[in-house]
């Protein structure tokens, strides 16, 4: 028996290759599949399942992608509504693959269709549960991204999920491994620990899903209070995952073009495109193209572009550094933005080779902060969170997830010191302010964390 867990840190994602006696499933791939099919290859093994939690809404999955190339089944739970072959299991169905069972639970509440599948090992003991989103590890599933009718509602949502745990989860053995869909960072979640894998037992003792913390009323009010927003791209993932894709081969083929300085100037020129600069912080703060979007391939990437560009149909120009542009494409279809067009060949040096136009943003040590902190208009970009634990008390405080639609409380004609934890989303909030009309901007290097370091040191 193998059970291997592929972590994808840039979405917080766990999927799942599983095999025994040369077959092998895997459960909630990513989008790009060869990861999968070459494991077992390797292990002479064909894969014959291929199974879903629910409809993924923060990022696309390689399901189809992975069905049409090894030949395999797709599986979901009761409830889901695809629009493609696929099995659609009744709860309690089982599935064999070697000499191992997965048996299918039906849990709604993060969507109806949830499901836990359940592994059986060869002597029919209850080894593993994978849960998808219906648990996390500390947490639970958010129960308000369901695609469904006005009828229901987060609260309904909140008190199925309770009733799936309680009669679906903890029922089982405290040896069960929990192997959840998601870690720390996920929007699909508040409060996720850090660790990816637990024993049931251990959760029962930690999580307030499972250690008897609250009744079922208590657990809804809990689960409801304070949700935050969810991404504005959540609904078309949903919708990719549904109805289907494209493949990324063939995105990945056809968009992947290098375009020279001159033709990349004339295509933003002439149409309506945004330009996102994935190199690091520091570079984009010397010089960038105007109106450029910095997101860091090197930070949670995918996540923020989806929490900023929103709409994964917008014309995307890509400005990359070190032959990473392939590296950018593929992060960008994991959550649906497939609509890149090229990057610039050559990178920034041969756009100021050829004498256009850069801008820049004003970079400044932590030292250099806080000798003047008291005298300047500081911008907190961190989430709330983070916020609540520790801040500057003189701060303007907008989480970067928010800041578009704040910049009214903003005046233009101040000076702004931006900063965030690290210096990563603050630059990502420095571009935005730039790009809306904000020229005076500072970001704070380092970030909070050095803030803080220097403000011990005084």
């Amino acid at each position: 028996m193998i059970i291997e867990q592929i972590y994808t840190g840039c979405l917080f994602q766990a999927s799942y290759y599983i095999e025994s006696n040369g077959e092998s499933a895997i459960i909630d791939p990513i989008r790009e599949v060869d990861l999968y099919i070459d494991k077992a290859t390797n292990n002479n093994s064909k894969i014959k399942y291929v199974f879903e939690t629910h409809f993924h809404a923060d990022f696309v999955s390689g399901h189809l992608t992975l069905s049409k190339k090894t030949k395999s089944k797709i599986i979901f739970g009761p409830n889901a509504k695809p629009n493609y072959e696929c099995i659609i299991a009744n709860d309690n169905d089982e599935f064999t693959i070697g000499d191992l069972t997965i048996k299918v639970l039906h849990t709604p509440g993060h969507t109806l269709e949830s499901v836990t599948y359940l592994l059986k090992d060869s002597e029919g003991k209850n080894y593993c549960i994978f849960t998808g989103d219906t648990l996390f590890l500390g947490d639970v599933g958010r129960p308000d991204l369901a695609q469904v009718d006005s009828e229901i509602n987060p609260e309904l949502q909140a008190g199925m999920l309770f009733d799936s745990i309680q009669n679906k989860i903890s029922v089982l053995d405290d040896d069960v491994i929990v192997y959840p869909a998601h870690g720390a960072g996920s929007a699909c979640g508040k409060n996720m620990m850090k660790i990816t894998f637990d024993t049931l037992g251990n959760q029962k003792k930690v999580n307030y899903a499972l250690n008897g913390s609250y009744n079922r009323e208590e657990f809804i009010d809990v689960l409801i209070k304070d949700l935050p927003p969810s991404p504005e791209y959540f609904p078309s993932n949903v919708s990719l995952n549904i109805n289907g894709y494209n493949d990324i081969d063939k995105i990945l083929l056809n968009n992947s073009k290098s375009i020279p300085p001159s033709d990349f100037k004339n295509i933003i020129e002439s149409d309506e495109v945004l330009i996102l600069d994935t190199r690091s912080p520091e570079k984009f703060s010397n010089y960038h193209i105007p109106n450029s979007i910095f997101i860091g391939i090197d930070g949670s990437f995918a996540p923020w572009v989806g929490e900023i560009l929103k709409n994964i149909k917008i014309k995307i120009l890509i400005v990359v550094d070190d032959d990473r542009q392939t590296e950018v494409f593929t992060r960008l279809s994991r959550v649906g933005f497939d609509n890149y067009i090229g990057y610039l060949s050559g990178g920034m040096n041969s756009w100021i080779k050829n004498g256009y136009e850069t801008q820049s943003i004003e970079n400044i040590s932590p030292d250099e902060f806080v000798n003047i902190m008291n005298e300047i208009k500081i911008l907190d970009v961190r989430n709330e969170g983070e916020i609540n634990s520790s801040s500057l008390d003189n701060s303007i405080k907008i989480p970067l997830k928010t800041l578009e639609n704040n910049l009214n409380k903003l005046n233009q004609n101040n000076k702004y010191y931006i900063h965030c934890a690290g210096g990563y989303r603050s630059m990502i909030a420095a571009s935005l302010m730039k790009k809306n009309g904000f020229n005076n901007l500072v970001n704070v290097s380092k970030g909070y964390s050095g803030i803080k370091k220097c403000l011990i040191n005084i």
